[in-house]
């Protein structure tokens, strides 16, 4: 069998697999997930196409002489300009780059930091699990935007957004710790650990090979929900000053200079459509995490059926 035929069919084979997976049918039948998906992968084109078509400078510096200023939305320019007379469209679709790398960064980061040790904290019990936890619970004491606040005036300026990121990875931890522990107590008790482990395979490989698979439906639901959430957070703590600089395409910044500059002043647009754009992807995100839940969760189909 020659090479481009092997790969066709383990093509096909994947495309069949895909096709009977029950989780994908239980999804794409449900249409709230369905439009928090095309909202979803909507934006992700958005962000792409602004990353490719547009330079940051650009965006960024004031376009005094080349733009009016203060003009409403219009055909030569769809979203208006600002003060700065920056058209408002391209630095928009810009912050959609900014939403989806900083968020997916936090996502990243804090899902893997908290499945590290939720995890350990279930395996080995006893006094790490009491440190692990009781650290976890502290972190969740706090509110979270409070917290995300204390933890940002830390790091130094020049970060810019990846303070934000750091803070609210660190915010966002203790929540997938909770979640994942959960769980992995739940896998652990099952026989087929014990024969795992009376095999002689080692605690690395059981966790990672074994117990964290088993885990996988509420680390993918928290992760999606907390992705929505860290892209408002993110623009939340740009709005009050801590993150982007001024002049980022970041919706938060946006929304911040459109409330102090342009809203009293009747320049409704400075912060209208930063926000729109804003609240569809949270709006996205939110709705496929319903939809995931319902879908990986039996009980929940049943109760939705």
């Amino acid at each position: 069998m020659s090479t481009e035929t092997q790969s066709s069919t383990v093509e096909r084979s994947t495309i069949e697999r895909l096709r009977a997976s029950p989780f994908l049918t239980e999804l794409l039948s449900n249409r709230i997930a369905v439009i928090g998906l095309s909202l979803i992968v909507g934006m992700f084109l958005v962000a792409i196409y602004a990353r490719l078509a547009y330079g940051l400078d650009a965006i960024v510096d004031t376009q005094f002489g080349a733009n009016p200023t203060k003009v409403g939305p219009s055909s030569a320019f769809w979203f208006g300009t600002d003060g700065q007379a920056r058209d408002i469209f391209p630095r928009v679709l810009y912050g959609a780059w900014y939403a989806l790398k900083f968020g997916t960064a936090t996502v990243v980061a804090s899902t893997a930091l908290g499945i590290t040790a939720g995890i350990v904290a279930a395996y080995y019990g006893d006094l790490t699990d009491n440190v692990i936890m009781r650290t976890m619970d502290v972190l969740l004491s706090f509110p979270s935007l409070l917290l995300a606040l204390a933890l940002v005036t830390i790091f130094p300026d020049w970060l810019g957004l990846w303070r934000a990121v750091i803070a609210l990875t660190l915010v966002y931890t203790p929540r997938f710790a909770r979640v994942v522990r959960g769980a992995a107590l739940k896998v652990l008790e099952d026989e087929y650990i014990e024969a795992t482990r009376a095999l002689g395979a080692t605690d690395p490989r059981l966790l990672i090979r074994h117990v964290l698979p088993n885990c996988l439906a509420p680390i993918t639901v928290q992760s999606t929900l907390n992705y929505g959430l860290a892209i408002i957070d993110i623009a939340a703590l740009s709005f009050l000053g801590f993150g982007a600089a001024p002049g980022d395409p970041s919706w938060g910044m946006m929304l911040s200079e459109g409330v102090e500059k342009g809203l009293f002043s009747g320049a409704w647009w400075w912060s209208f459509f930063p926000g729109l754009f804003l609240a569809l992807t949270v709006l996205g995100f939110n709705l496929l995490g319903d939809g995931m839940r319902d879908a990986l969760d039996p009980r929940m189909r049943d109760a939705v059926d």
